[in-house]
């Protein structure tokens, strides 16, 4: 399997691509087919990554703490002034 740096070259070449419009319908179609199949790959390989940084940074410290359910439980208390 390719890595994720290395399908998304993958995306931003077929990106170029279709921007540059000299692709047939034909090949214009299966290359935007290819490009979305990697974009919902790479998107669903992000949140996977995102909740696992989550809950690293979340866990508690100690037994019985519990866990804090926001990404950024710091910033929460700049919102309520």
């Amino acid at each position: 399997m390719e890595s994720f740096e290395e399908r998304l070259e993958r995306l931003e070449e077929i990106s170029e691509k279709l921007r540059r419009g000299d692709l047939g319908l034909e090949d214009a179609s299966l290359v935007f087919e290819e490009g979305i199949k990697l974009a919902k790959g790479l998107e669903k390989e992000l949140a996977k990554v995102e909740r696992r940084i989550e809950i690293l940074i979340n866990e508690p410290k100690t037994v019985g703490e519990k866990p804090i359910l926001e990404l950024f439980p710091e910033l929460s208390s700049l919102k309520e002034d």
